[in-house]
């Protein structure tokens, strides 16, 4: 970083954004296995808080790769990178005074550790959506399991690269059959409960 660079302060601050949309900003950082759910839990969920007044900002996994982690592949220190940024983004949207829901398999401790870091304390809010691996090669809705199983495609979390579980997250949601749209509700009376989203 050049040493040139100097922080500069605005009038409107995260309080007075948040404030003028009268809710907490915060990170929801759902993390898990590929096909345990993520990206649909999270879309479901963030319906819910757009029809509750809230103003969010869904980044996804895979959407994020089309532009901003274009240029990143998948080695671990390509998925550290990946996440780094994502870190970054989230944490400008929270500044933004948004609730901002996230969907990354995150496969590692440190990472999410990294964007809990950027954020004050209550502002990050891991949800590990704890699908059996089982199932989610059941589901396989890309067909990425098979592939990973044949050798087609390295490095595949849960396969060929460690998933490192989360130890203390703020929510787990543990899959016992429920459906996403089950999933997504008793998400959001948690996050409710819990005092995420006052």
């Amino acid at each position: 970083m050049a040493n040139n660079i100097v922080w500069h302060q605005h009038d409107v601050d995260k309080s007075r954004r948040a404030s003028a949309k009268n809710q907490q900003p915060a990170v929801i950082w759902l993390t898990g296995l590929s096909g345990s759910g993520k990206s649909t839990i999270a879309n479901l969920l963030e319906k819910k808080l757009t029809e509750a007044g809230k103003h969010t900002y869904l980044l996804d996994g895979d959407n994020v790769r089309h532009g901003l982690c274009g240029d990143l592949g998948f080695s671990d220190s390509d998925r550290v990178e990946n996440i780094r940024r994502i870190s970054e983004v989230a944490k400008l949207f929270v500044d933004a005074g948004l609730i901002v829901l996230t969907a990354f398999i995150s496969p590692f401790k440190a990472d999410r550790g990294f964007c809990r870091g950027l954020l004050k304390e209550g502002e990050f809010v891991e949800v590990f959506v704890d699908t059996p691996i089982e199932e989610c090669e059941k589901r396989d809705p890309k067909g990425l399991y098979q592939k990973a199983r044949q050798g087609d495609i390295k490095d595949f979390t849960g396969i060929g690269s460690a998933y490192e579980v989360p130890e203390n997250p703020e929510i787990h949601l543990n899959f016992s059959g429920q459906s996403p749209e089950e999933s997504a509700e008793l998400l959001f009376t948690m996050l409710s409960q819990k005092g995420f989203l006052d």
